[in-house]
């Protein structure tokens, strides 16, 4: 049940299965971004704190250590058990998450039940991890082995943050690694109290730590650790490079990187305009548009562009957006003053370089960080609004002619995230999705992401991949075995 005060329990860090103040003592105030007032000081970590749960985690992996002597099968009932306290307090976790991120509680039942999916998923994968027997020339018998890379440092964002951590901490987990993870300091306490059930679950002492903190502190010291095996970020394409930088100055630690994007979503004249519509609603201002592959490129082919516009902004003008926690919120607030401050100024150059404003454009209401879902028509390429990652609830709707057209503009980024098309015929979806460069692409629907299926960018939207097998790659090592047969005269 949906509740605006939840007890919130945990507030420190958590290192080597326990609770504890940072070195420095310092603290930090988390935001909440319906009311712009504080909900509660947080442990803030830094290095001191990072070097300490980087101790943690190398005790727990090493040789003979309960985490590594453990039964690849007993790690995925522990991965299992987990998800299976989550699922016992979703009511709790889904009240911290919306108080703290925003989001409209059911949209936050929605994350953490995904979440859930993801952590048995990656719990059925624990004991089917494996290498293979290779019939090398000559006298050889080779094989090789998948081993865990080690201590691995993890960064997520604010906009999903349990699901974040799920996309982490289920691979990771799966393949044997221990953990240091950052939440996003907009966001700490989901992960804070998703911590406390991994000690519930009977996660071994330093598998799992969490170290709030900021970026250029706490993040800073994960990604240039020289005693960090690797480290996977969610955030920023600006990021990224700083992080990348990092781990190539300090011991050439592994790098995965899930990034920004400025996806295109092509609608063509085939297509049911009601249903595209729809589509492509949900695509852009889902999770208040704070989303790295929101579909924030509306292509509309020109046969359709006018009647599309109009009923695409009758139905934002109509998005229900307010509280949080009442009934029928469609979308919350951004998550704070600089993302709050960062669209309104994007939505005003789109005003200035000449697009025009079908709906919205202004704050909503007087307090907390809300912006009224807005959309533009005759958005042209060049604009910052079909350049610019905004990150908020803005539909960029942009004309087309033809197929071929459209497919060029499309790739005319440095992102390269993800991608959709609505049309009723094949050889046209075909010819899209194998054309495109995007690390995902949907057909007549979109953000249909999934535990079993691969996630990640082409270009500057990262390296690597989250979910499905390729995810668990990231955290794996493989080693060659070769062993010379006698061979009888």
């Amino acid at each position: 049940m949906a509740n605006r005060s939840p007890a919130i329990k945990h507030t420190q860090l958590f290192i080597n299965n326990q609770f504890v103040d940072s070195v420095s003592g310092k603290k930090f105030s988390t935001i909440n971004p319906a009311t712009g007032e504080k909900i509660i000081d947080i442990a803030e970590g830094d290095k001191a704190d990072v070097d300490r749960a980087v101790v943690a985690a190398r005790a727990a992996f090493r040789r003979g250590s309960p985490w590594r002597s453990m039964d690849a099968s007993a790690r995925g009932k522990l991965i299992a058990k987990l998800a299976s306290l989550i699922e016992r307090d979703i009511g709790h976790l889904a009240n911290l998450e919306s108080l703290d991120n925003g989001k409209p509680y059911e949209d936050s039942i929605f994350d953490i039940n995904c979440a859930i999916d993801t952590f048995r998923y990656y719990a059925g994968w624990a004991d089917k991890i494996h290498g293979n027997t290779i019939p090398s020339d000559g006298n050889f018998f080779s094989y090789t082995r998948k081993e865990p890379v080690g201590v691995v440092g993890q960064i997520i964002p604010w906009n999903y943050p349990i699901l974040m951590l799920a996309w982490k901490w289920g691979p990771a987990l799966a393949a044997g690694c221990t953990m240091v993870l950052k939440p996003a300091e907009q966001t700490p306490l989901t992960a804070l109290y998703v911590a406390s059930l991994s000690k519930e679950a009977g996660f071994p002492d330093g598998v799992i730590n969490v170290v709030p903190g900021y970026g250029p502190t706490a993040g800073a010291a994960i990604a240039s650790h020289r005693d960090i095996n690797k480290v996977a970020f969610t955030g920023s394409t600006v990021v990224g490079h700083l992080i990348m930088e990092a781990a190539a100055k300090s011991n050439l630690k592994r790098v995965s990187l899930e990034l920004g994007g400025k996806s295109p979503l092509v609608v063509c004249n085939d297509v049911d305009v009601d249903e595209a519509v729809e589509i492509a609603h949900t695509a852009i201002f889902a999770n208040h548009g704070q989303n790295c592959c929101a579909g924030s490129r509306t292509f509309v082919q020109e046969d359709i562009y006018e009647e599309f516009v109009k009923k695409a902004t009758d139905k934002a003008a109509r998005r229900k957006v307010g509280d949080p926690f009442a009934d029928g919120t469609e979308q919350g607030p951004q998550i704070d003053d600089e993302m709050f401050n960062k669209v309104l100024n994007l939505i005003e150059s789109g005003k200035k370089e000449g697009a025009k404003l079908e709906c919205g454009g202004q704050r909503h209401g007087t307090k907390g960080y809300f912006i009224q879902p807005t959309v533009f028509s005759n958005v042209k390429d060049s604009m910052r609004i079909a350049k610019e990652e905004i990150f908020g609830p803005v539909q960029s709707i942009i004309k087309f002619k033809t197929l071929e057209e459209v497919i060029e503009r499309a790739n005319n980024t440095t992102y390269g995230l993800a991608a959709g098309i609505i049309t009723k015929n094949i050889d046209t979806a075909l010819v899209f999705a194998n054309a495109v460069e995007a690390g995902s692409v949907w057909v007549n629907c979109y953000d249909a992401v999934v535990p079993q299926a691969p996630f990640g960018g082409f270009k500057q939207s990262g390296t690597g991949r989250e979910l499905g097998e390729d995810s668990l790659k990231e955290y794996l090592e493989v080693k060659t075995v070769t062993i010379k047969i006698p061979v009888k005269n």
